[in-house]
This record gives C-alpha cells, sequence and structure tokens, in this order.
C-alpha cells in the first residue's frame, strides 16, 4: 500500500472495501491516521488550498470536544465520591480514555480506515459501522439538546420543582416577550448556532475552540477566586475525601457517577477527523495525550474549588448553586459571570460536537452518495433537519439529565470504552498484545457493570420519588 505524505491530497473515490488486505501489518512509517483519506463513510474535509491543521489548532478543538457539561457535572460527582476518589477516577477515566484512543489509532493505520466507522466497519462490518453511526447520533444529539436547554435556562430562566429561577436576562430586564424562553433560544439558534454549524471543515472552528477554552478557564478561575475568598473569611471549610457511606443504596450510587465522567470524556469521534486535517498526522497521538492532559486538569480543578465551595449542597447542575447569594461582595455580579461564561463556553462548543454529528447522520443514509462538501444542497438539507431536531429537543425535553443519563449510560460508554475494546478484542489484523486484550477485557466489564447500576439506581430513585409522591 502507498503511504502518501502528510500533506499529500486525496482526490479519489472511496476504495473497495477490502484493499487494505494485502497491505503489511506494520509499517513504522505509516501515520497514525491516513492523512486526507476519505473514510468509508465520511468526506474528504480537505479544501484544495488547504495546507494542513497545526498542532495548538488540533489540540484546541479535541480540547473542545471534550471539555462541556463535564465542567458542570465533575462538582456534582465529586459530591458522590469525594474529593479524593472523585480525581482518583478522573485520573483513571481519563488514562483509560487515551488508551482506548491509542488502540483505535492503531487499528485505523494498519486496517487504512480514516475513521471511526470505517475502524468498526473493518472488524465487524457493515453492521458494526452503522451500530457506531448510530451510537453517534444517540451521543451528539442528547449532548446537543442539553447544551440548548442549558443556554436556555441561563439566558432565560427555568422553573423547576414549583421554583422558578430567572435567568440573565429575565433578571436584567424583567419579564418581557423577548426575554421568553422560546424566543431567546431560537435568536440564539439562528443567530450563533446555526452559523457555526455551516462550517465544511473542523480546523475553520480552531479560534472559536480557543475562545471556548479560555471561557473554561475563566469559569474555573472565578470559581476558585470565591471558594479562596470563602475559605479565607471561614465561611466554608474543606471538602471530605471519601464517600459517605449510609446505607446500601448509597454503595450502589457511586456507579451512577461513572457514565457522567465517561461521557465528559468522549471525543473518539473527532479525532479521526482532527487527525486527518493535522499538517503532520503522525502527531495525532499527542494531541490526544495534551488534550487530554488540559482537560483532566481543568476537570479536577473545578472539581476541587466547586466542591469546596458548596460541598454537600452541590447541585446536579452546579449552575444552579450560582443563583443564590454566594455571601460575598459582589455576589451578584459574580453569579451573572459565572453563567455568562458558561453560556457562551457552550455556544462555542455546540458546533465541534455538530461537525461529526452530520457526518455520521450522512454516513448513515447516504453511504454511497457523493462527498458531502461537493453536495451543497444535502449538506444544507442535512445541517438544517439536525439543528431543527435538537432545538424542538430542548424545547419539549423537561431536564437535561432526561437525556444526559440516558446518553451517557448508553452511547457514551460504548464509544469510549465498549466499542475500541471489541475492536482490540476482534483484532482482525491480529496485531493485539496480551495487555490490549487484558485492558479491553476490564473496559467492558467496568463499563457494563457501572452501566447496568448506574440504570437500577436511576430507577430506584425514579419510583421511590413518585412512591413517596402518591402516598
Amino acid at each position: 500500500m502507498e503511504i502518501k505524505s502528510p500533506n499529500q491530497h486525496n482526490t479519489t473515490q472511496n476504495p473497495p472495501r477490502n484493499y487494505h488486505k494485502d497491505a503489511p501489518l506494520i509499517d513504522e512509517n505509516a501515520p497514525l491516521v491516513p492523512p486526507n483519506k476519505i473514510g468509508d463513510d465520511l468526506e474528504t474535509t480537505q479544501e484544495q488550498d488547504f495546507n494542513g491543521a497545526s498542532f495548538s489548532g488540533a489540540v484546541l478543538n479535541l480540547s473542545t470536544t471534550i471539555i462541556g457539561v463535564g465542567i458542570m457535572s465533575m462538582p456534582a460527582a465529586m459530591r458522590v465520591l469525594g474529593l479524593g476518589l472523585g480525581v482518583t477516577v478522573i485520573v483513571v477515566v481519563a488514562v483509560l480514555t487515551e488508551a482506548s484512543i491509542e488502540m483505535l489509532l492503531r487499528f485505523s493505520r494498519i486496517s487504512g480506515s480514516g475513521c471511526y466507522g470505517g475502524v468498526m466497519g473493518d472488524a465487524f462490518g457493515n453492521r458494526g459501522r452503522k451500530l457506531l453511526q448510530v451510537c453517534v447520533i444517540i451521543n451528539n444529539v442528547g449532548v446537543l439538546i442539553v447544551y440548548m436547554i442549558i443556554m436556555g435556562d441561563v439566558l432565560s430562566g427555568t422553573s423547576s420543582s414549583g421554583v422558578h429561577h430567572a435567568g440573565i436576562l429575565e433578571g436584567w430586564f424583567g419579564e418581557q416577550w423577548w426575554t421568553g424562553r422560546g424566543f431567546v433560544v431560537l435568536v440564539t439558534t439562528l443567530a450563533v448556532l446555526a452559523p457555526l454549524a455551516f462550517s465544511k471543515r473542523i480546523d475553520t472552528l480552531r479560534f472559536t475552540s480557543a475562545l471556548a477554552v479560555a471561557l473554561a478557564f475563566v469559569f474555573l478561575l472565578t470559581a476558585a477566586g470565591i471558594a479562596v475568598v470563602k475559605l479565607a473569611n471561614g465561611s466554608i471549610g474543606m471538602p471530605r475525601l471519601l464517600p459517605d457511606f449510609t446505607d446500601m443504596h448509597s454503595v450502589w450510587k457511586l456507579f451512577t457517577v461513572v457514565p457522567v465522567l465517561v461521557m465528559s470524556y468522549v471525543c473518539h469521534f473527532n479525532v479521526h477527523t482532527i487527525g486527518n486535517e493535522l499538517k503532520d498526522s503522525l502527531r495525532i497521538q499527542s494531541v490526544v495525550q495534551t488534550s487530554l492532559a488540559l482537560c483532566s486538569s481543568v476537570y479536577i480543578l473545578t472539581s476541587f474549588f466547586g466542591f469546596l465551595l458548596f460541598g454537600d449542597s452541590t447541585q446536579d447542575d452546579v449552575l444552579a448553586n450560582f443563583d443564590t447569594d454566594l455571601g460575598i461582595p459582589y455576589s451578584s455580579l459574580l453569579n451573572d459571570l459565572v453563567r455568562i461564561t458558561y453560556a457562551l463556553h457552550l455556544m462555542l462548543v455546540f458546533p465541534i460536537l455538530f461537525h461529526p454529528l452530520r457526518l455520521n447522520v450522512d454516513g448513515l443514509f447516504f453511504p454511497s452518495a457523493m462527498p458531502l462538501v461537493s453536495d451543497n444542497s444535502r449538506f444544507a438539507l442535512i445541517t438544517l433537519g439536525l439543528i431543527s431536531l435538537v432545538y424542538l429537543g430542548a424545547n419539549f425535553i423537561p431536564s437535561i439529565w432526561d437525556a444526559f443519563q440516558f446518553t451517557g449510560a448508553t452511547a457514551a460508554v460504548c464509544l469510549g470504552f465498549i466499542f475500541p475494546a471489541a475492536i482490540a478484542l476482534r483484532d482482525p489484523h491480529g496485531i493485539a498484545t496480551k495487555k490490549d486484550k487484558i485492558l479491553s477485557v476490564f473496559m467492558i466489564c467496568i463499563a457494563a457493570f457501572a452501566n447496568l447500576v448506574a440504570i437500577y439506581s436511576d430507577a430506584y430513585a425514579l419510583f421511590t420519588k413518585n412512591a413517596s409522591r402518591s402516598a
């Protein structure tokens, strides 16, 4: 098989599915991801005048893929696990994520596949490819709906459990027709989300990704500053380091955070796209490692300062904790700063997750069509259809956790752990090591067990709540 240079453009049509069978098992000079290669179900993302993405741009785009609602959910995870165990689990999930991506890239190189779906197709055939595409669609639609719900909650306000929480605009201007949730979300979608979502190449989003990462640090630094001030004046104490065991249900509840943590690290569906656009695609593994280190640092610090600030009162949505008097000067101003920063961050993360969603929808429903970037009509119709679907979902799904828990306990854990492990166990080219197979069995077992326990615990909590209401 001819190995192309990282900057060489591929203008050929999709190769036959079995074209890689005569390729050598190992080529040390081959890139981890075939550069500028059309995948089995994805279109080429290169333009003729595009010379490749930079390392920093790739790190920013992958980091933005990772950092999203994870910032919001990490302090709540610490409430369940305790700070010591929680930080340990964050590090373990990051290490397992890096290992699963490394296996994906290795099998991608040997199979000649330029996308996640291509690697699944190589190992499990067309059914495996379609299952992967369905999971990406479920995961990304669910996450984007969550993002849009949070934007509406922050900007316009929300009512839950009979309590109304005023949004930024309602707090500033009072209840007006133009501060209503439906109108605010519609304007945000048309003015910000839709224009960014029409980007055909993911590297063009590197500047918005840089701003999204910067806003994540603003959110972190603001929370840290508030926590330090309250710690200095003695109004808060150090958080507990270990879980608080009261009964058997509290033990099972520990596993409910696993899908949340896994979902906070799922970025596998964007790794190949980002790697294909790199000037030197050999550096994709370094991009992954740098991004995971950066995001893990943000997650750990956010967990520490968020849990330090609110302790056992930390809400599932930590933004809800910033809707009250913080007990320090300029509390109202700081609350608004935190919420605005986070809402803007999600707006800029939105197109990074929308890009692979569109690719996989096109690959699932139009597998034999011409490349999507060459068909403007199909590109526009898929983009508009998906944005409309997410908008409708955000207006009809009552809670972010209905979407968040479902996608985290199903599609996200498959994309992050189960599918990469299954590819290594299938080992169609005989390159998996004994370590790979042991790690794969561990990832599948812990993911399956944790998800079963999480689903049971969520169902138990729901039935208990309903029983108490009817009593």
